[in-house]
């Protein structure tokens, strides 16, 4: 009961037989707001599925979430790019907290049949930052990390050394200069071993061009070649990164538009055949039922509830 009910604050079943973009508004309490896609054989049932957490540059911060949509892993997906994992972008209005982009983790880990051996943590410019934070602080839960054209804010950063990591600077970067990924890896260095770290610095690349990454295939080649359950955690260094190959970004994509998205804006929205209400302050059981020309009886067997239920101001209700 418990479960159905959380699941439907995300707007979607617990498995679907296609591939879905879900806006998860007010899912975790003082927390972010996030995107929520599930590739077209997401099934619970059958296997778990890699967590990828894009992290968002300063231009997308705020509290419209179609703006994560601009660019990075959820416009690449829209664009063709195909990433088989379950992929969260949260939305921050600030600097990054690392705490609650793992409070974001820990919901999706728990609501959806995902494997937490392997989460990948990738972002740019003020993401960058982030991605970083976040691996310095969980560096036992991040399977590999991508960072570009970022820094970051905290002094404590050994942890880096012990998660495969790539950071990604140009050297025309203007709007963080390619120093503040230095600064990084000379902390990491003084550490002590960093052999997990590859550090590419890209000859008169300027900071906007680094998010073509997202739409990279060997981006995520890259990250999935890592597992926490990897008996000895090195990175593969078998990839590379250049000038040549961001140029060939969006070379290889497929536009595929059969994705179904979902967001909970609406008072009303469809998930396939199934229409459903999101309540507001004075709505009950029995108005909502006049409404929709249904009966309380009914809506009480569509969302496994009973009539003395009490509605809560942005729970979702199945009405037909």
């Amino acid at each position: 009961m418990k479960k159905m009910l959380m699941i439907l604050l995300c707007l979607v079943p617990m498995w679907t037989s296609a591939q879905q973009l879900i806006a998860c508004r007010d899912s975790i309490q003082g927390g972010y707001d996030f995107w929520l896609y599930l590739p077209e054989d997401y099934d619970p049932e059958i296997q778990e599925k890699p967590v990828v957490m894009f992290l968002h540059g300063k231009s997308l911060c705020g509290h419209q979430l179609s703006k994560v949509r601009r660019y990075g892993c959820i416009d690449a997906i829209t664009r063709g790019r195909q990433i088989d994992a379950v992929v969260v972008a949260p939305q921050t209005s600030g600097a990054w907290n690392p705490k609650k982009v793992m409070d974001v983790y820990k919901w999706v880990s728990t609501h959806y049949a995902v494997d937490t051996n392997r989460l990948y943590v990738l972002g740019m410019s003020l993401g960058g930052y982030g991605t970083l934070d976040f691996t310095a602080t969980y560096p036992d839960k991040v399977a590999a990390a991508m960072a570009m054209c970022g820094g970051a804010s905290m002094t404590e950063l050994c942890g880096l050394n012990d998660v495969p990591l790539w950071i990604v600077h140009g050297t025309a970067d203007k709007a963080v200069p390619v120093r503040c990924s230095q600064s990084v890896v000379d902390a990491m260095t003084s550490c002590g071993d960093t052999s997990r770290l590859i550090f590419s610095k890209l000859y008169k690349v300027n900071h906007s061009r680094l998010a073509r990454v997202f739409y990279l295939e060997q981006t995520y080649d890259w990250l999935f070649a890592h597992s926490l359950s990897d008996s000895v955690r090195l990175a593969n260094k078998d990839y590379s990164m250049s000038t040549k190959i961001l140029d060939d970004a969006y070379s290889n994509l497929n536009k595929d538009l059969s994705i179904t998205i979902i967001d909970s804006t609406p008072s009303t929205y469809k998930v396939g055949e199934n229409q459903y209400y999101i309540v507001k302050k004075g709505d009950t059981l029995s108005s909502i039922a006049v409404e929709y020309h249904t009966t309380v009886l009914l809506l009480c067997k569509l969302n496994q509830i009973n009539k003395n239920s009490v509605l809560r101001i942005g729970q979702k209700i199945r009405v037909s």
